[in-house]
């Protein structure tokens, strides 16, 4: 019987600095031994958003600390480890460099192997940690940099479906909320103010409904908002939570349109597939609307709907050592020790870029 793999995780490609201990047994059950996540809220909160040099800084002032951490607490040492996992892209170089730098010089000391794990990846496998899903299954990423739906068929095996043409989901929640004069982050900002608010009292755009092509589009409704908002000024405390409510109904109508037309599309492909299922991930599976919208939705399609645990959901080190490990059990040789983290690093490298390419790649 193969031994247990053991893998060291760290994540610093945004604004949470976390490290964390998963192991895989033989039979590819894991265990999370030890999962340490420091936010950097407070910093950034006085901004409205996150701003990439104090997040480097302060990943550089916590990381040696969580890594010791997350060591003690999963009860191992250096020497227990078997492979180190680092985020190499994509997001804010600066915390790349940081989190990829710290685990090459762990792996280059201890003579472990180093898998440089595309962030992107880690929420794709996540559903594997949590609930042993089987490939192939649909994930739909929103968070506050990525809007995309994409088939998961394997490990490395990713297609996507559907990408932002413009603003992410989790994007035009944060800017809704600094336009209304709402706290950061945004998207929880908005859900609070929606509770008391009616949702067809302005009647918002619903971008590409209609569409055959899986592609999301949040710079019209953003605009519409804002549109809304410069009209009925001064805002009272019932507009603003009258505008967060129908902002929510037309994000929720919209995935309605665009992720109902990917179960569609999975069901023609693979109709020999027993239990379908639609993982939703990132900062944004948070919102209950959207958790309701999409459980429905695989309801009326029986599809299983996977939410993952929010902190497995959100930016953490877990689902980077997981991915680590599924790499190691599919037989994937280690990075070098001269790879370079990736500000863009498209999980389908064979998509059409639709967001811009430059030096670095491909934006999405």
């Amino acid at each position: 019987m193969a031994p247990i793999l053991r893998i060291l995780g760290i994540e610093t490609s945004c604004d949470e600095t976390a490290a964390a201990v998963v192991e895989r047994d033989a039979e590819g059950v894991p265990t999370v031994r030890s999962d340490v996540v420091l936010s950097q809220l407070e910093e950034h909160s006085a901004y409205g958003g996150v701003v990439p040099e104090i997040a480097a800084r302060a990943h550089v002032e916590a990381l040696d600390t969580l890594i010791d951490e997350a060591l003690k607490r999963a009860n191992v040492s250096l020497s227990d480890i078997d492979a180190i996992a680092a985020t190499s892209g994509p997001g804010l170089i600066g915390g790349l460099l940081v989190g990829l730098m710290t685990g090459k010089a762990i792996a280059k000391a201890s003579g472990k192997p180093l898998y440089a794990v595309n962030h992107l990846e880690g929420h794709a496998l996540t559903a594997r940690l949590t609930d042993g899903l089987s490939f192939p299954y649909l994930m739909l990423l929103v968070s506050g940099g990525h809007t995309q739906l994409i088939l998961v068929r394997g490990v490395g095996e990713y297609e996507r479906w559907g990408t932002t043409i413009d603003d992410a989901l989790g994007e035009a929640f944060d800017k809704t909320a600094k336009l209304l004069s709402l706290p950061y982050p945004g998207g929880p900002a908005v859900e609070r103010a929606a509770k008391s608010g009616n949702p067809q009292r302005f009647k918002f755009p619903r971008p590409l409904v209609g569409e055959a092509k899986l592609n999301f589009s949040f710079s019209g409704l953003k605009t519409a908002v804002r549109q809304a908002a410069t009209e009925i000024a001064p805002l009272t405390d019932q507009d603003v939570a009258d505008i967060c409510a129908s902002f929510q109904d037309a994000v929720s109508r919209t995935l309605k349109d665009r992720i109902g037309r990917g179960l569609e599309r999975f069901k023609g492909l693979y109709p020999d597939v027993e239990q379908p299922a639609l993982v939703v991930a990132g900062g944004v599976a948070a919102n209950l609307v959207v958790r309701g919208t999409l459980q429905a939705l695989c309801d009326k399609n029986r599809f299983r709907f996977v939410a993952p645990p929010l902190h497995l959901c959100t930016d953490n080190a877990v689902m980077i050592a997981w991915a680590g490990l599924e790499r190691m059990a599919k037989g994937v040789a280690p990075d070098d020790l001269d790879v370079q983290p990736r500000s863009r690093w498209p999980l389908d490298s064979s998509a059409e870029t639709l967001l811009g390419f430059g030096k670095r790649g491909a934006k999405a």
